[in-house]
């Protein structure tokens, strides 16, 4: 990531954290950035690849793309 992309990052936690009821990146464990999409994975597996829950995904401009969830029935 670049200066640009890190700043975007700063700017989704910090809108996470300003709307704690709404937030969508509880129990991350990694974060990755795609360049291909310019958005931001918030990756819930466990070390080893343990999986319970989809990424969610939000733009480098804050927009909500993937709410992430269950991968598993609900």
């Amino acid at each position: 990531m670049g200066r640009k992309e890190i700043e975007a990052l700063l700017k989704v936690l910090q809108e996470q954290l300003d709307h704690w009821k709404d937030n969508v990146i509880l129990g991350t464990w990694t974060i990755t950035y795609s360049r291909d999409h310019g958005a931001f994975l918030f990756e819930k597996c466990e070390l080893g690849g343990y999986c319970e829950e989809r990424p969610s995904v939000i733009s480098t401009e804050g927009k909500l793309l993937d709410k992430g969830g269950p991968l598993l029935g609900a």
